[in-house]
């Protein structure tokens, strides 16, 4: 029940109204084979709700349906520093690099999603991003806490014989913002490498100016948002919040997965113009966040 109240507390001071883009290109249907080929990663997303099991990983389907997976390094408490792990993929061909969504249980972690001042970004993390650029206190401050150890395990994994130069950023709800602020971090470091931003329920992470920088230097970025979910209209636009482009929508009413032009697309088969509000988190638009994106759904190993 507290962590019932605290969900819902979370997103009444991330705000009620949605203020509504301009127009956008008319959002297009996915193929079965498009959205197929996400399956796998949205496996590595859940794998991160599994524990001091996904360090060993040793998580049962989470972390079977990816079998050639092979662990390189793990940390993270799930409280104030979110469970995290990275790997390499033969069959992907890419390594994976993952964090976990909140865990409603903690208080750390709770603490974390309603920190929502905005910020300048760490010098040290991010140099030489715009000095206009502002994001989620609370998401900077626990990316900052796994930040140099994920630097560490994904240069060691780059090492590894027959890894290719590819990196992929995985993580559903705090996990996909914590992903796409490595998706910024991690090419900062790593020059020379490729990477791909793969996010599941994302909220807002940071102003236009952030959006903006996403857009110009996150090449690829998908952030994959279900039904009436709420959370991906958190914080609420008019404080200040900005989605970058890359939306996917999966519509309530015919279940399909739609591919969503621009930042902030008002459509009804995209996340702003679906219906969702604060008071979804009273009509299933939670359940909604959990899924399912497919075949899988998160909140649990």
């Amino acid at each position: 029940m507290v962590s019932v109240i605290a969900s819902l507390l979370f997103l009444l001071l991330l705000g009620v109204l949605n203020v509504r883009a301009a127009p956008q290109t008319s959002p297009s249907a996915l193929t079965e084979a498009e959205i197929n080929k996400y399956t796998p990663y949205t496996y590595f997303a859940r794998a991160t709700y599994c524990g001091v099991s996904t360090k060993k990983w040793n998580c049962g389907e989470s972390c079977t349906k990816n079998p050639t997976f092979k662990l390189t390094a793990a940390g993270g408490d799930g409280n104030l520093t979110q469970y995290w792990y990275v790997g390499y993929d033969p069959t992907l061909k890419t390594v994976i690099v993952a964090h976990q969504g909140t865990d409603r249980s903690k208080s750390g972690a709770v603490a974390t999603i309603m920190d929502i001042a905005q910020v300048h970004p760490s010098k040290s993390l991010f140099p030489g991003v715009t000095a206009n650029m502002l994001v989620h206190k609370g998401f900077a401050e626990s990316h900052s806490r796994s930040a140099s150890a994920v630097l560490a395990a994904v240069q060691k994994t780059l090492k590894e014989p027959g890894t290719t130069k590819h990196v992929t950023l995985v993580g559903h709800s705090l996990g996909a913002a914590l992903s796409l602020l490595d998706g910024i971090y991690l090419p900062l470091h790593l020059p020379g490498i490729t990477f791909s931003v793969i996010g599941y329920g994302m909220p807002r992470v940071g102003n236009k100016a952030f959006a903006d920088y996403v857009d110009a230097h996150v090449k690829s970025l998908v952030r994959i948002n279900n039904g009436e979910d709420p959370v991906p209209i958190m914080p609420d636009a008019s404080s200040g919040y900005r989605h970058p482009s890359g939306e996917i929508h999966i519509s309530n009413k015919d279940r399909k997965w739609y591919k969503c032009a621009g930042q902030e697309n008002p459509s009804a088969e995209c996340s702003d113009g679906s219906g969702a509000s604060i008071f979804s988190a009273f009509t299933g638009g939670l359940d909604d966040h959990s899924g399912p994106y497919g075949s899988v759904s998160f909140g649990s190993c």
